[in-house]
């Protein structure tokens, strides 16, 4: 007795399942895919889409068709990837194959996942479209990183600073600039100096005349506590005209004895006392 297995692969039976197919292949796919309760039929019907999306790709691929054909193309392929993701799934939920995580990824050189391979997806010529084409050009190709051991081989005494004054032209430079800003530091020095001197002047001025003042408001105060008095002479005062004579008759004295002979003098003193001009 044949098994089961046996009898499905006999002619009969594969002329058979292929006569079914035919006569179900008029029949009206199902809005919802969890409408259909056969693995079979889900099978078919994931097929089915598949050829449709084929189709539409390969008619998106003229570029002639113009720009709202394309997109209304682009349209219809993405809602068939839905379709057969709704039919994928309830093929999953009957006990079938799992046909997403079979299905091959598009992945870049780095391994990860190509961008537009989720969600809505362009096709064949829609991606020329205005305002499409800018989602698709690719960035600049980041600098590949280098290694420890190659940043090392860099790495030596001129990195560090230590033979820039083997060429000889830095020290000079550096003197130069050295000397300016010497320089300069003395040139503020002096005017901070000369600032200071002059507020320092100022602040003695101001300090002057304000103890100028207070001394004299002072003796003002002291005039008016002290009582007036008088100072009274006991002796005769000569007066400046007087002094004056004095000092004349002292000076013709010095100047005839210094010049004058003796006998000179003699009659001098006599001719003064008979006129009475003797002191």
């Amino acid at each position: 007795m044949a098994r089961n297995s046996e009898k499905a692969m006999t002619t009969l039976a594969r002329w058979r399942a292929a006569h079914l197919d035919k006569v179900n292949l008029n029949a009206r796919r199902p809005m919802l895919a969890t409408m259909c309760e056969s693995l079979g039929g889900c099978e078919k019907w994931r097929r089915q889409v598949i050829g449709e999306i084929s189709r539409k790709v390969a008619q998106i691929q003229n570029a002639g068709l113009g720009e709202f054909k394309l997109r209304d193309l682009n349209d219809e392929i993405n809602k068939l990837i839905r379709e057969k993701g709704h039919w994928e799934d309830q093929i999953l939920t009957l006990g079938g194959p799992d046909y997403k995580r079979r299905g091959p990824k598009l992945v870049d050189a780095q391994g990860k996942e190509v961008p537009g391979c989720r969600g809505y997806k362009y096709f064949g010529a829609a991606r020329d479209l205005p305002g499409v084409r800018d989602l698709f050009e690719s960035q600049a190709p980041a600098a590949p990183k280098k290694l420890r051991a190659e940043l090392m081989k860099d790495i030596n005494a001129d990195y560090y600073g230590y033979r820039d004054e083997d060429d000889g032209l830095i020290i000079p430079l550096e003197e130069a600039e050295e000397k300016k800003a010497i320089e300069a530091k003395i040139a503020e020095w002096k005017e901070k100096k000369e600032a200071g001197l002059k507020d320092e002047m100022q602040l003695r001025g101001i300090k002057s005349d304000a103890e100028q003042t207070s001394t004299e408001e002072r003796m003002d105060d002291d005039s008016e506590d002290i009582p007036e008095t008088r100072f009274v002479a006991h002796v005769p005062v000569p007066t400046q005209k007087e002094v004056e004579e004095a000092l004349v008759r002292r000076k013709k004295m010095a100047l005839l004895q210094r010049y004058a002979s003796d006998d000179l003098q003699t009659d001098s003193e006599e001719t003064k006392r008979l006129l009475g001009l003797a002191d």
